[in-house]
């Protein structure tokens, strides 16, 4: 699978297509959805939609296709590659969502939580395959959250469709198996492919399965974790395990507001308030020593100002 769009900048979201098949602008089709990579917190998360004439159904079940999860990562490749094979009854699209998309939606003022954002994703990739003129009348949905709400917020979205949304949903309906292959043979690749745009040298690629409680997983945040700055965009930062270790083994932070001055509580904690770090002379610590910027402020050309 090329991945070329998403790997030019993988800090922000991407579509990927296949070719519409001319018979899926002229017959009715059928359509599912499934996501990879929600749970973990490192790499992007994969949403996949799969189409095809409801009349070439039984031609669908010939590929063999399964529910991504019971497969091998050489069973779902093949599979891909079977799916691939089938353009001219078969399309696909995806939504990669990078983790820093996921973090900053998570993170910002006006909370925005993984479900909406799922769902958003979700109603993005049916929408596109409208547009693309797929001739769609039926759509299956592995469930995210109560399935009776969320077909019912599908229905109204799109009225003239027959919605079904179903717990498992990739173990029941081909279509969604189908889907559920493309997304997760992209996410495979997405991760393995994991371009850093930080400088972190030889990157240690031994993060284990990416699920908080791995320990291995565990143990590749820690290692790469800046005590002020966090992690590389890897990362997915609203995680709580990413946020709870930053609490725990990042440097604390204090600053200034209405109801204590931040260098006072700073100095009680006998720690360093954020102003400091503003208020600093160029190159010096808050001992006075010299001091190498970090890479945040290097890479930018930042210098400190000793007054406005």
């Amino acid at each position: 699978m090329d991945l070329g769009d998403f790997e030019v900048d993988n800090s922000v979201s991407c579509r990927l297509t296949s070719e519409i098949p001319d018979i899926c602008k002229s017959e009715d089709c059928c359509l599912g959805i499934d996501e990879a990579g929600r749970g973990p917190v490192l790499g992007p998360m994969v949403y996949g939609i799969c189409f095809c004439p409801v009349s070439r159904k039984e031609q669908l079940k010939d590929l063999k296709v399964a529910d991504s999860k019971t497969l091998t990562e050489a069973e779902r490749e093949n599979l891909f590659q079977n799916i691939s094979d089938a353009k001219d009854f078969v399309g696909w699209a995806l939504q990669i969502l990078s983790p820093n998309t996921i973090s900053t939606s998570m993170l910002q003022r006006s909370k925005y939580n993984l479900n909406a954002l799922s769902h958003d994703a979700a109603i993005g990739l049916v929408q596109f395959a409208l547009d693309s003129g797929v001739q769609l009348k039926e759509v299956f949905v592995d469930t995210v959250g109560p399935a009776e709400k969320y077909e019912e917020k599908l229905s109204q979205r799109f009225p003239g469709l027959e919605v079904t949304v179903r717990p498992k949903a990739d173990s029941l309906f081909p279509i969604v198996s189908a889907a559920s292959i493309c997304a997760k043979v992209a996410r495979d690749h997405a991760v393995k492919g994991w371009s850093f745009t930080e400088d972190l040298g030889e990157v240690d690629t031994d993060w284990g399965s990416g699920y908080p409680g791995d320990p291995k997983t565990k143990a590749w945040l820690l290692k790469y974790q800046d005590p002020v700055f966090g992690y590389p965009q890897f990362v997915r930062f609203s995680w709580s395990t990413a946020k709870n270790l930053m609490d725990s083994k990042g440097a604390a932070v204090y600053w200034d507001d209405d109801e204590e001055d931040g260098e006072k509580a700073a100095a009680r904690q006998k720690n360093t308030s954020m102003l400091s770090f503003c208020n600093r002379p160029t190159g010096t610590t808050a001992q006075g020593a010299a001091h190498q910027s970090h890479r945040f402020f290097t890479e930018r050309r930042l210098q400190g100002l000793g007054a406005l």
